[in-house]
């Protein structure tokens, strides 16, 4: 059933006084800071004419969209498989496991993100990625390899700043993900776990086949809202020379002091992608509503 959307005296006043707040807004700007706009300027920044491919390909701001839209979906599949796992440590019968997925919880939940992508940047790129030689094998990698990874990925030369923006954000992502796996799987009814129980199921099993399908239902549109929130952290990465949108951003606006346009621009790259997700996000769950009951 379609709900109609009344548009009330008060809708309206708040309306005028918003658009009246954005015109002052823009007046201050440029009467009083003497600002010139010039948003003529942006589209040459979101995509530009190659001579050499003969087509229009993506520019900086639409080349850090990209990219912040690629380490936002390789953290969250990271994050998502981290978050299970420590989801169902948390509501295991072992007291270790429990320990363990506490700990990891309350450790990054109590962490600065700034500070986790610090710590961890430096660590994997100076430590881990020499050790296992990531930056040797992404290089000695086949053409056809390296080029799937451009699409997908990054370039080969910014892989392993690439690769520790999505682990940081998945592991930053993963310890939310963790509690939302364990309130689903905690909002089953204990009656569902007696009666797996009584049908002679292994714990293994009857979460498999009875408490996991239940709590999948319960868990997906918290999980949508939390990969949206996973697009809006991934700006912090722009600190590690990562260049996805808001590192973009700041570039540009150095080298143009387009400063109005370039971030308004971005804000809006930003609110289409989120804006976008949260309403199919919301479809799903109306969804998942109605095969509830």
């Amino acid at each position: 059933m379609v709900r109609k959307v009344r548009i009330g005296l008060l809708d309206i006043i708040l309306l005028i006084l918003l658009a009246a707040g954005v015109g002052y807004l823009a007046y201050v700007v440029e009467a009083r800071l003497e600002y010139t706009w010039r948003w003529e300027a942006i589209p040459k920044y979101l995509v530009r004419y190659d001579q050499e491919q003969g087509r229009w390909v993506a520019n900086f701001l639409l080349e850090g969209l990209f990219t912040t839209i690629r380490i936002s979906i390789l953290a969250t599949i990271m994050g998502s498989v981290l978050g299970l796992l420590m989801g169902l440590a948390r509501t295991s019968r072992s007291g270790f496991l429990r320990l363990i997925g506490t700990g990891y919880v309350e450790f990054v939940r109590n962490l600065p993100p700034l500070v986790l992508v610090f710590i961890f940047y430096f660590f994997f790129s100076d430590y881990i990625a020499q050790v296992l030689g990531v930056e040797q094998l992404v290089r000695n990698a086949p053409e056809w390899l390296q080029s799937v990874m451009r699409v997908v990925l990054a370039e080969p030369s910014r892989f392993t700043a690439f690769l520790s923006a999505a682990i940081t954000i998945a592991l930053y992502e993963g310890a939310f993900i963790t509690e939302i796996v364990r309130a689903g799987i905690q909002s089953v009814e204990h009656g569902q776990w007696e009666a797996a129980h009584a049908l002679g199921l292994s714990r293994w099993q009857r979460l498999r086949h009875v408490i996991l399908p239940q709590a999948f239902t319960r868990i997906v549109p918290p999980l949508a809202g939390q990969f949206i929130s996973t697009i809006k952290d991934s700006s912090i990465v722009s600190v590690i020379s990562v260049s996805e949108l808001t590192f973009q951003g700041m570039e540009l606006m150095a080298a143009t002091y387009l400063t109005f346009e370039i971030w308004i621009t971005v804000a809006l790259l930003y609110f289409s992608m989120t804006f976008t997700l949260s309403m199919l996000a919301r479809r799903l769950e109306t969804r998942l509503a109605r095969k509830l009951g």
